[in-house]
């Protein structure tokens, strides 16, 4: 089938993209670039380099004529979002509505979308168990304001005008391509300093705890969402909370750097848990992340190696 990728140069939507590929579909990807890069690109994708709130949108679905539809482009920083609620509702809703009025108006028959299982569910209480798809959204960033926001629309969407959909709700993403200078993304962050002999800082006490997923089972569960019986949200994570220390530690072993332990400031805001429950795309699709957190480090950590070489 065609399937249009938006975000496609990005991080975690290249590797859905090379999943497709593999798979023997058409991949049709649009990025603005701005945070994607060219070498993450697919040779064999069609590429449009365009925003989607352009209005070049509508001639790009009406000649590739995809589908599917998965979108990966957002504005993805949670901290960008708070100083600038307005900038990402711009990008994260109203962009998003963009595609979804294009893919109605175009035959479009199933929406993939890359949610958040950690900003929408807000912070999750230490002995509570791993949030499920039916937990309280109590999002805590615009960022994750924005991600509800599209799941709703989806909602409406499916309702009204019958588009399938699926929302992928992601643990926090990590593996090759991250982009190791923002402010999002501390194994890619981490394992950066540590290969270039700087000094990893560890935001607060560093007891923070995250579900880290590994970004080809990540790509795995955007094949599965293809499947006709997908359908509604899906939580995709391990099951298991990891802290920042134990992160830390973790990449110091695989890197072989002898370093401290330096801790700075808290962030403000900053979420102290979150942990995401994956039993229904597991009883409803067959996933499960198969990459340990170890392996996972090990592969990024051998892929930012190669970068450096």
């Amino acid at each position: 089938m065609k399937i249009l990728v938006t975000g496609g140069a990005g991080f975690i939507a290249s590797h859905v993209t090379d999943r497709y590929i593999a798979a023997g579909h058409q991949v049709v990807v649009v990025d603005n670039l701005t945070t994607g890069k060219m070498q993450n690109l697919n040779s064999q994708a069609r590429f449009y380099r365009a925003d989607i709130r352009d209005p070049r949108m509508e001639k790009i679905f009406a000649e590739e004529k995809p589908e599917v539809v998965n979108h990966h482009a957002a504005q993805i920083d949670v901290r960008k979002s708070v100083q600038d609620p307005v900038f990402d509702a711009g990008v994260n809703i109203l962009g998003m509505l963009n595609l979804l009025e294009k893919a109605i108006h175009h035959g479009v028959r199933r929406f993939i979308f890359a949610s958040s299982g950690g900003a929408m569910y807000g912070d999750q209480p230490e002995k509570a168990p791993p949030a499920d798809e039916d937990t309280p959204l109590r999002p805590v960033s615009p960022y994750g304001v924005a991600k509800a926001t599209g799941e709703l629309y989806l909602h409406y969407y499916r309702m009204v005008h019958g588009l399938d959909y699926v929302a992928l709700r992601y643990g926090n993403v990590y593996g090759p391509r991250q982009d190791p200078f923002g402010e999002a993304g501390v194994v890619a962050i981490f394992t950066e300093k540590l290969l270039t002999q700087g000094q990893p800082i560890i935001n607060g006490d560093g007891l923070q705890t995250r579900d880290y997923v590994y970004v080809e089972d990540i790509a795995a569960a955007n094949l599965l969402a293809l499947r006709p019986q997908a359908s509604g949200p899906f939580n995709i994570g391990t099951g298991l909370g990891r802290d920042v220390n134990t992160l830390f530690r973790g990449l110091v072993q695989i890197t072989g750097r002898s370093v401290p332990e330096a801790h700075g400031p808290a962030k403000a805001g900053e979420q102290r848990r979150s942990v995401l429950d994956c039993t229904r795309i597991q009883a409803d699709l067959g996933w499960k992340a198969k990459v340990s957190f170890e392996e996972g480090l090990r592969r990024t950590v051998e892929y930012f190696k190669k970068i450096h070489n």
